[in-house]
């Protein structure tokens, strides 16, 4: 009985891992190629691939190996260091689209 407690323990730490990778492997596709480079941080598929890396090996091995503790590593790495970065730049560093009717200096409208 106890071994079964401690196999679903471990079900559910190996799925918070793999969460928890797969929300920075999402939160580093969607910000800004730009903004890895103005936060003086890797370039965007440096980390597309360490954090796609990460989220594999989570899914493929368990979490007594030590390929998840790598990953979770990394992954943790993207989370305080270079999220923090990127998030305090102005528009924090995801892709914004302005309006159809927006030309190189502003609004074509006359700003009404």
């Amino acid at each position: 009985m106890l071994m079964q407690g401690f196999q679903g323990f471990l079900s559910l730490l190996s799925l918070a891992l793999i969460l928890f990778s797969g929300f920075a492997l999402v939160d580093a596709a969607v910000r800004r190629e730009d903004a890895y480079r103005a936060a003086d941080k890797k370039t965007k598929p440096f980390w597309l691939i360490i954090l796609g890396i990460a989220v594999v090996v989570n899914l493929l091995f368990g979490i007594l190996s030590f390929l998840p503790i790598i990953g979770l590593i990394a992954t943790i790495v993207y989370m305080v260091d270079v999220r923090p970065a990127i998030r305090a730049l102005p528009g924090g560093g995801r892709s914004q689209r302005g309006s159809s009717s927006d030309g190189p200096y502003g609004p074509w409208n006359g700003g009404r």
